[in-house]
């Protein structure tokens, strides 16, 4: 079979009269949308099947049809120009994202976790787009993304109950933890901290939403303590200042204090139990492909994500990370 070299002889014009001869199904048609004389059209066909080396059109009473050859080419033609109107939708946009907006819709953890970091980091690089967000849970703001009414959403990513034709791309760890104000007695010990040392503080646990909740009650299981802590609270700067304040210790997601984290101020207490895994990240519809704005976005969550990383888990060590500090921490004071 002889070599066509299609990728050096087809110009874009060529296609575009395959792509108007199917539409019009006629050379008078197809030139009038082209703005062509049929007598160029005609050449233009010939040149087009003298490339591909086959008969594309027929002639009939009514005009022209296509042959299989020329379903071919004309199915290639229209992606070829699809693609590149997309392209130019595309230029146009990155221009105009400074001027641009996007919706975002936000869980609970992640609206207090990352993306305050991710919003300073997307304000460096873009300040001109604008940001509209909207917190909720899973189950009222899956429906707004399908309806594009949210560009995307930003949170712990559930397994749907059944397929639902979103795109998930898991980004970082939102895990369970024990948090503790620096230089709490816990930090001291020597070892993991055991369920009857947590005992012996006490527990201020957040009230958020239920499945969340469920976890947290899930590792209270795991480290054999009681459910039933009388101090709850739906403030996380309640929260907050309790730890600071006193040895009152909380079990929650690490990302929601992740700012005190990365300060110092909190610290996450070795357990003896490692915490379930809790992936987290972007939720995005399947298609059109984001926006410009969409990808700025997540380029600047990426970069706040990645400066968490570079502090070591985002300041929140794991429990071996977490148990050789307290070792050098009790060393040090016991000298």
């Amino acid at each position: 079979m002889p070599q066509r070299f299609l990728d050096q002889r087809l110009k874009l014009s060529l296609l575009r009269v395959a792509d108007a001869l199917d539409t019009h199904g006629s050379l008078l048609k197809a030139s009038a949308a082209l703005s062509l004389g049929q007598p160029a059209l005609t050449r233009s066909l010939r040149e087009l099947e003298d490339i591909t080396g086959a008969v594309l059109f027929e002639r009939h009473p009514r005009g022209v049809r296509p042959t299989a050859a020329g379903v071919a080419v004309i199915r290639v033609a229209r992606r070829v120009l699809g693609e590149l109107r997309r392209m130019e939708h595309e230029l146009d946009a990155i221009g105009a994202v400074e001027g641009g907006s996007i919706a975002v819709g936000v869980l609970p953890v992640a609206a207090v976790g990352v993306l305050p970091g991710a919003l300073i980091a997307l304000r460096a690089t873009h300040p001109g787009l604008r940001v509209r967000l909207q917190q909720g849970r899973t189950e009222e703001l899956l429906p707004l993304l399908a309806a594009r009414e949210l560009d995307l959403v930003v949170g712990r990513l559930y397994a749907p109950a059944v397929p639902d034709g979103l795109q998930r791309l898991p980004m970082w760890e939102e895990p369970i933890a024990v948090l503790a104000r620096a230089g709490h007695p816990l930090l001291r010990r020597r070892g993991a901290v055991t369920a009857a040392a947590l005992a012996e503080h006490e527990m201020v646990l957040p009230t958020i939403s239920q499945r969340v909740g469920q976890e947290i009650e899930h590792l209270l299981a795991l480290l054999g303590l009681p459910q039933d802590v009388p101090l709850r609270s739906s403030s996380y700067g309640f929260i907050r200042e309790m730890l600071l304040a006193s040895d009152a210790i909380s079990i929650m997601p690490r990302s929601m204090m992740v700012g005190d984290l990365l300060r110092g101020a909190l610290q996450v207490v070795p357990l003896p139990v490692p915490a379930p895994p809790r992936p987290a990240g972007i939720i995005l519809a399947a298609d059109p492909p984001p926006t410009p704005a969409v990808s700025a976005f997540i380029e600047a969550l990426r970069t706040h994500l990645a400066a968490i990383e570079a502090h070591g888990f985002g300041g929140m060590p794991n429990a071996d990370t977490e148990h050789r500090r307290s070792d050098r921490t009790g060393r040090h004071r016991r000298s």
